[in-house]
């Protein structure tokens, strides 16, 4: 007798993430704590699992942490390693047991949550040249997470071209390397009035990534930077080539400006609401790719920021 097949897939009890990635200092922690309670207040079922092994001073309590199976601590303790070869031997201990600590360790959490926070290392190198939690994140898409990378990045850096440029690189290396949605931010958006002055355009121009020969020729300014110019312009017609990396500015404290980025991560994980946390098809419509007029998106991601 035939065996038959249903006709169309689904996906029981779907699960969903947020990889929290980004430079030291960038937030991710604080982001961490507070998306956790803007997202209960939203009645997701949603909690943090930690993967930092460096992460001692957490402001939120996870439902799972890497700390429990292994510490950048005890490696540089019994290995004797530095700070950053400690937390790749870290990463790549998690990598390896992924089938008998963090999948078994997850699943039994799927229980009572659904959608997930991944608190992750701060080093850079870890998703630019590392390999490990990529392995990880790729074994977590094949457990059937809809994952997004969240790529945290201090505001602060719009303030010097050459960092600009350099998290630029960054981002769009790190965009290609991990291959999945990916949602760049640039976190501490409430302290750019601090460094308004010294911003040479406006805010849009670098949540845009506008035309950046303007800020190729501010480089040039620079004696000690003109010498690279050559460099410089290759880096900066890669990325516009590209034409992939933008930001949305965040202040983790502001309700408005954390629903917003919402917004961009639902789109891009494919989070499907629960009933209750919207109420009307024109809200649903607020997040769809256009629904805003631009002048209604600079007088909400823009403006907030600069006044």
């Amino acid at each position: 007798m035939m065996q038959r097949f249903p006709t169309q897939a689904t996906v029981e009890n779907p699960r969903y993430g947020q990889l929290i990635i980004g430079p030291p200092g960038s937030g991710k922690t604080t982001y961490c704590a507070e998306a956790l309670k803007f997202y209960r207040e939203l009645g997701r079922q949603v909690g943090v699992v930690n993967l930092d092994p460096a992460n001692e001073n957490m402001s939120y309590e996870p439902v799972l942490s890497v700390m429990e199976l292994i510490t950048v601590e005890d490696c540089m303790e019994h290995l004797k390693l530095g700070p950053n070869g400690a937390l790749m031997h870290c990463c790549e201990y998690l990598a390896e047991h992924l089938e008998d600590w963090l999948l078994p360790a997850l699943r039994k959490l799927s229980a009572t949550h659904n959608y997930f926070l991944f608190d992750c290392p701060g080093q850079i190198e870890l998703y630019t040249h590392h390999n490990a939690m990529a392995r990880v994140f790729e074994r977590l898409e094949r457990e059937r997470y809809s994952l997004v990378t969240v790529n945290l990045i201090d505001s602060h850096y719009c303030s010097e071209p050459a960092k600009f440029i350099a998290t630029l690189l960054m981002a769009l290396n790190t965009m290609l390397r991990m291959s999945l949605p990916h949602v760049n931010v640039l976190s501490k958006a409430d302290l750019l009035k601090k460094h308004e002055t010294k911003l040479h355009f406006n805010v849009d121009y670098y949540t845009d990534v506008l035309d950046l020969k303007y800020l190729l020729d501010k480089l040039d300014d620079d004696p000690a930077m003109r010498k690279y110019h050559k460099l410089n312009a290759a880096i900066c017609s890669m990325v516009e080539d590209y034409a992939l990396v933008s930001f949305q500015l965040l202040d983790v404290f502001s309700t408005d400006s954390m629903l917003r980025l919402r917004n961009h991560i639902d789109k891009a994980n494919g989070y499907v609401y629960k009933a209750g946390e919207e109420q009307t098809v024109n809200s649903l419509l607020a997040c769809a790719v256009g629904a805003e007029t631009e002048a209604a998106r600079m007088e909400h991601d823009v403006k907030p920021y600069m006044e």
